[in-house]
């Protein structure tokens, strides 16, 4: 494993980086008392909502520990309303932590229920002091290089989510969208935001500024079936905010049925999906092309508003039984006559395309057409599936 701190970032650069230490102030240019002093020198708050993980919290606090990060950090912990003994374990690493020179900031609450992961996350920021705001999840391991390659990263793109590189536990589980999170290029970073996947860089890996943090606003706290990731990424790029990752693996992402991304509906991503790739792209295009006259590119089609359905000048396909039959009819439309959209084969489509065939699906046959028309991604076609 590389330890250096190569970035993925526009221009595939490389730096080295020492940032200097940083202290707050108070408002007067003085710091206020002893304590206050003390806080401001963190550089980095780990950011780690709990629910119910006492089974992961000593693998995750371990690694914590053996951060090789050189400035000062501070653990910042909520518990929501865990039933197990997930407080007592955090608690019990206290004497460690700060041995290590690691403070430990921990709170929570006992109501029946769960306030949802977004509640946890503005709870322990919050609570937090950090200049630079590093999220964990309490059932992922942190490598020893995470905190320090993804601080120098940061200083490098002040206003951006940083991310890294994952190792998935059980190997093999989610095989495509783990090669999906490693191997996007820089650009793709930016331009398949539209995508199933959800964030170019996923939530567990992110690591940003607070300021920054601030800029865009707090998570949803919704609660249970909110995709506050998804939300707060989104509005991240609205303010116009960067994507760039550390290219080194940086977490082992742990895969298990009680994960909290599982709460959420297939159907709450793909609206958020539909209406952002219609504010950012459709809004900038006169017409384009639906790239899938199966179900997929169908379904998307459908979703559209009715200025943006008026745009599709076709679908395109390989298929030769969709070509075949010409065009789709819009059954569900009210206008008379029905629209029909001319299906084409995609050597006679024109761009823009928006792809709705899933990535890393055909053996590598999508990949070819497309570039055999010598397209470019993020111009000429955005991936939405």
């Amino acid at each position: 494993m590389n330890s250096g701190s190569s970035v993925h970032r526009n221009g595939g650069e490389e730096a080295d980086v020492n940032p200097p230490k940083r202290l707050r102030t108070t408002e007067d240019g003085t710091l206020a008392g002893r304590e206050e002093a003390e806080r401001s020198r963190v550089d980095v708050s780990i950011i780690m909502p709990v629910y119910n993980a006492s089974c992961w919290l000593d693998e995750c606090l371990q690694a914590i520990l053996h951060q090789d990060f050189t400035g000062t950090m501070e653990l910042s912990v909520y518990d929501d309303a865990s039933t197990d003994d997930s407080r007592k374990v955090v608690e019990d690493w206290r004497e460690r932590l700060e041995e290590k020179g690691i403070s430990l900031v921990m709170s929570g609450h006992n109501s029946a229920q769960p306030r949802g992961v977004g509640y946890a996350k503005n709870k322990a920021i919050s609570q937090s002091c950090g200049q630079y705001l590093c999220f964990q999840d309490a059932d992922d391991v942190m490598l020893p290089q995470r905190v320090r390659l993804q601080y120098e990263a940061l200083v490098l793109h002040p206003n951006s989510l940083i991310g890294c590189r994952v190792q998935r536990v059980p190997e093999g589980s989610t095989e495509r969208y783990t090669r999906w999170i490693n191997t996007i290029t820089q650009d793709q970073l930016s331009t398949q935001v539209y995508t199933s996947h959800g964030p170019t860089v996923i939530m567990p890996t992110w690591f940003c500024s607070r300021n920054w943090f601030l800029k865009v606003g707090w998570f949803d706290e919704g609660g249970k079936g909110v995709p506050e990731d998804l939300l707060f990424f989104y509005q991240s790029l609205r303010q116009g905010g960067g994507v760039a990752r550390a290219d080194q693996y940086l977490l082992v992402y742990r895969y298990h049925e009680n994960a909290a991304t599982h709460c959420v509906m297939e159907e709450t991503i793909w609206k958020l999906r539909v209406d952002f790739l219609q504010e950012r792209v459709l809004s900038q295009w006169e017409s384009f092309t639906i790239w899938n006259a199966g179900k997929q590119g169908r379904k998307l089609f459908r979703c559209l508003s009715p200025t943006n359905q008026k745009k599709v000048k076709a679908f395109c396909d390989v298929d030769e039984n969709k070509i075949q039959k010409g065009f789709y009819t819009y059954e569900e439309s009210k206008e008379r006559p029905k629209p029909k959209i001319p299906i084409l084969h995609y050597k006679d489509a024109s761009s823009p395309f928006i792809i709705c065939v899933k990535l890393d699906m055909t053996g590598g046959v999508l990949e070819k057409n497309l570039s055999s028309l010598q397209l470019k991604e993020g111009k000429d076609y955005f991936h939405f599936n």
